[in-house]
């Protein structure tokens, strides 16, 4: 817990508004962002006006072009940007003779202020709804899998009763997705287990996906009806990044499944897709993900021993919902629950 004493910074009281600036006490998000980044002992709370200065002229590349998108004037923004970095005691920036570039505190820096930058315009959103009224968006993380069709269904239910939610969809996979739940950016993720999700609540989805074999079709294994441990010692492997799925198919091959010749990992399937159609490796990856119909070099073979994997709809606990994600998860309570 942040020390009573650390000292406030004297920018703190130009903050937009007084939401903000609440949103921020309590939660301390602003000052856990900037600690995790650029290490700094003391706690400093940043205008998010600057973090939006900073933001452009990341984005842009150029302090004239970043200037010209906020309607300042160039010294004014090159002044906003030197008490920046003179605040946190990092350089932030590498300046060139036509092109900024960040550096690597830079590029953390970055990440975290969008973070921040997503987070206050959510909860914004979100307090400024109607009393009367249900609107606003849910945000959903997941990985891929068939079983995201199972939100789409609960989307389309309530679309039909509250026609102005609006939905944001986040693709990565279970490492992604409960970094931005635990940060507050995803109201719910779909998780494939295995999974950690004891410090979350859930609802198991009534669906299992088919872990298998990605290849191409004039492989020697296209002509098996099923793939088994023995047939992924002598073969390139393309596997997914996650420790936990890789811990569990060691359970599944009998063996440490480091061992394999594994030449690529990946987080999204498609792009392993197109290592696999190259002939690049063989991809371990769940079914119903890449159409291996009609015309497509590839097909999917199911692993034997069967190796199934369940599926999860999961929020943080205490989560303090928007009307709109309370509904959302009334809607898939209805849908999902067992009983």
């Amino acid at each position: 817990m942040i020390k009573k004493s650390f000292s406030i910074n004297k920018l703190l009281f130009s903050i937009v508004n007084t939401f903000i600036y609440i949103l921020i006490c309590l939660t301390s998000i602003l000052q856990l962002y900037i600690i995790l980044s650029v290490g700094l002992k003391e706690v400093f709370v940043m205008e998010l006006r600057v973090l939006r200065y900073f933001l452009a002229v990341a984005r842009e590349q150029n302090i004239s072009n970043a200037a010209e998108s906020l309607h300042l004037t160039q010294p004014t923004l090159s002044r906003q940007l030197m008490e920046l970095e003179q605040e946190l005691g990092k350089k932030l920036f590498i300046r060139g003779n036509r092109k900024i570039t960040l550096t690597e505190d830079g590029i953390l820096f970055r990440k975290r202020a969008n973070e921040i930058m997503d987070l206050v315009e959510k909860t914004t959103a979100e307090i400024s709804t109607p009393e009367d009224t249900i609107t606003g968006d849910v945000y959903i993380g997941g990985g891929e899998t068939d079983a995201m069709r199972l939100t789409a269904r609960v989307a389309a239910k309530l679309q039909k009763n509250y026609p102005d939610i609006r939905y944001h969809l986040y693709s990565g996979n279970g490492d992604d997705v409960t970094e931005r739940l635990d940060k507050g950016l995803l109201d719910f993720g779909v998780l494939i287990e295995p999974a950690d999700i004891t410090k979350y609540n859930y609802i198991r989805l009534p669906v299992t996906d088919t872990w298998g074999l990605l290849m191409r079709k004039d492989s020697p294994l296209s002509k098996k009806d099923f793939i088994t441990p023995n047939d992924l010692w002598n073969i390139p492997i393309i596997t997914s990044a996650q420790t936990l799925v890789n811990n569990e198919f060691s359970g599944w091959l009998g063996a440490d499944f480091e061992k394999l010749n594994i030449v690529t990992t990946y987080n999204l399937v498609y792009n392993a897709s197109l290592m696999v159609d190259e002939g690049f490796g063989y991809a371990l990856c769940l079914d119903k993900l890449i159409n291996t119909t009609g015309d497509c070099n590839l097909c999917f073979k199911p692993l034997f021993p069967k190796f199934e994997a369940r599926l999860d709809l999961v929020w943080k606990k205490y989560q303090v919902f928007s009307k709109a994600a309370e509904k959302f998860l009334e809607i898939a309570y209805e849908e999902f629950s067992e009983g």
